[in-house]
């Protein structure tokens, strides 16, 4: 589990195949890793498969692959990420599982002052689980949703967000990991077999 705090970036050295997923290097700051621990990249949970100096290496899946940004990212590009939750540790954020549920584009930005207005599109299979004031997760950040407008939410990036994380780079089009706030997840599935009986 995380919570959507980004603790560094890094940046995406290599992507090789293996079998019908990838290996991927990712060069960062952030340490020191232990092989076989939970790292958020981007907001996909990957665990560590080999750790070198200034770099740790991850697999991903071909459900990974193709539910995340992670299997078309460019070499070179920027991560956020962001290791497991310690029992005991604050939680600033929200509770997040690093499950992607799907790859969504920004719409629209505007700038509010300091901070930034984005509006990002939110897919039919997705809109049961956003609401106003809820949380989502982009890229393994977590966000307040300040309001929905049925194809579409709205989140406001401050300052620190903008310089912290890789959402500083966020422009019209950009493809986002997005992952719906765990909780949401739940009621809904409950409701739906409430329904059904």
């Amino acid at each position: 589990m995380f919570t959507g705090l980004v603790e560094a970036t890094g940046r995406l050295g290599a992507r090789e195949r293996r079998g019908p997923g990838f290996r991927v290097v990712v060069h960062t700051a952030l340490g020191p890793l232990e092989l076989g621990e939970s790292i958020s990249v981007s907001g996909a949970c990957l665990t560590v498969a080999e750790v070198g100096d200034g770099s740790f290496a991850a697999d991903i899946s071909l459900e990974t692959a193709e539910r995340t940004t992670l299997g078309r990212l460019p070499h070179g590009a920027a991560v956020n990420l962001e290791r497991s939750l310690e029992l005991g540790a604050r939680l600033g954020g929200h509770v997040v599982s690093g499950h992607v549920d799907a790859v969504v584009r920004v719409q629209a930005t505007e700038p509010a002052g300091e901070a930034l207005r984005v509006r990002v599109e939110l897919p039919r299979e997705q809109r049961r689980l956003v609401a106003e004031k809820g949380s989502v997760v982009l890229d393994g950040v977590s966000l307040t949703v300040n309001a929905v407008f049925g194809d579409a939410f709205e989140v406001m990036l401050i300052p620190h967000t903008l310089g912290v994380t890789t959402l500083g780079e966020v422009r019209v089009g950009l493809e986002l990991n997005f992952e719906a706030d765990v909780i949401a997840r739940y009621v809904a599935r409950w409701l739906e077999t409430r329904e059904a009986t």
